[in-house]
C-alpha cells in the first residue's frame, strides 16, 4: 500500500513544491509543533507513554510552542490535530518500527503531510533518530537498517556534495559547517542505521531523498543526515536536541559550536513550520492541547533524560 501511494505522489512536480520552498508572503508568527509520545516499556500506572522534554526545549527555544500528540488514539482524532498544528516531529527513542503505538501514529501523520504537501498545504516533518529509522520505512515500505557500533559517541559529520544545494544547511554560518565536519558536534545514540549501500539499493529512497551527510562506525557508512526532494521531510540519525539540554551521559557534547548546532538546526524546522497555516478550532481547544497542561518529572542521572513527560 505504501508503494502504490508514493507512486501516486511522486507525480507530483518540483515546480509546484518550489513554489512552497521560498518564503511564502506572510509567515505564521505562533507556530505549533506536534511531539509524537511513544510506549514506556512494561509501564507503571498513569505512564503508558511519554516525551522527552529535551525534545520541547528544543523547539521552545526556536519560538515554537508544542502540542504532544498521544499514541493509540483514532484517525480521526489524529485527523482533527493534524490540521491544528504546523509541523509534527517523530523523536528518538527504543519501541518497534512496525507495531508500536509510536509507529502507527506516526504512520498516520506522514501520510497525512505527504497529502497535504502534496495539494500546495505546507506542512512540515522531522526525525530524529528512531524517527529517521521510521522515516525510512514509511517512505520505503522496507525495514533497511543494519546494526551499527554507534551507541553513545559523537562525531563530526562528513557532508556530502549535497550539502551546498540543501535546505536545511544553506544558511548555517562559515564556522559552525566547518565545526560540523571537524569536531564531534553530533551524539549518536543508535544501534541500528541505514547504510549508504542500503540507501543506494533502493530505488525508493534515493528518489524521495537527499543524503546530506554520511557517518561510520570504523565498519559500515551509514546516512546520517537526510531532506527530501520535493517534500518539508527531514531527519537526522543524530541527536541535535541534546546538545543543549542533556546533560547526564560524558559524550554529548556541549561546547559552543555544540550549543549553537542545537540552535540552529531548531531554527530551521521551526521557520519551516511557520509557513504552514493550520490552526486549532478555537482559543480554547487551543490552550487544552499544550504541553503546558503538564509537568515534567525530572529523571536523571539514573535516566537517559533530565527530565520526562509522562502521559496516562
Amino acid at each position: 500500500m505504501i508503494h502504490i501511494y508514493l507512486a501516486c505522489l511522486f507525480t507530483f512536480s518540483n515546480a509546484v513544491f518550489a513554489n512552497h520552498i521560498g518564503t511564502p508572503i506572510k509567515t505564521n508568527e505562533r507556530p505549533i509543533i506536534g511531539v509524537l509520545a511513544q510506549d514506556v516499556y512494561d509501564p507503571p500506572p498513569h505512564r503508558n507513554s511519554y516525551i522527552a522534554a529535551s525534545y520541547v526545549k528544543f523547539l521552545e527555544s526556536a519560538g515554537a510552542r508544542v502540542v504532544p500528540l498521544m499514541i493509540n488514539k483514532s484517525d480521526d482524532e489524529y485527523r482533527k490535530l493534524f490540521k491544528s498544528i504546523n509541523g509534527v516531529l517523530f523523536p528518538g527513542g527504543g519501541v518497534s518500527l512496525e507495531s508500536s503505538g509510536y509507529s502507527k501514529a506516526a504512520g498516520i501523520f506522514y501520510r497525512l503531510a505527504l497529502e497535504a504537501n502534496s495539494n500546495g498545504d505546507y506542512f512540515p516533518v522531522w526525525g530524529t533518530c528512531l524517527g529517521f529509522e521510521l522515516l525510512t520505512l514509511l517512505t520505503s515500505g522496507k525495514l533497511l537498517l543494519s546494526h551499527t557500533n554507534t551507541s553513545g559517541i559523537a562525531l563530526p559529520l562528513n557532508f556530502t556534495d549535497d550539502v551546498r544545494d540543501s535546505r536545511l544547511f544553506k544558511d548555517f554560518p562559515e564556522d559552525l559547517m566547518k565545526s560540523l565536519e571537524t569536531e564531534p558536534l553530533t551524539e549518536n545514540s543508535h544501534q541500528w542505521s541505514l547504510t549508504t549501500e542500503n540507501f543506494t539499493k533502493s530505488e525508493t529512497l534515493k528518489k524521495f531523498y537527499r543524503v546530506l551527510s554520511t557517518n561510520t562506525d570504523g565498519q559500515n557508512e551509514f546516512v546520517s543526515t537526510m531532506e527530501a526532494y520535493d517534500f518539508p521531510i527531514y531527519a537526522t540519525q543524530w541527536h541535535p536536541e541534546k546538545n543543549a539540554f542533556e546533560w547526564t551521559r560524558p559524550y554529548i557534547p556541549h561546547t559552543p559550536s555544540a550549543i549553537k548546532t542545537t540552535f540552529y538546526m531548531a531554527y530551521f524546522f521551526v521557520n519551516e513550520a511557520r509557513k504552514s497555516f493550520h490552526s486549532f478550532p478555537s482559543t480554547a481547544e487551543e490552550e487544552k492541547a499544550l504541553i503546558y497542561n503538564y509537568k515534567p518529572e525530572y529523571t536523571g542521572p539514573q535516566s537517559a533524560f533530565e527530565q520526562i513527560y509522562f502521559f496516562d
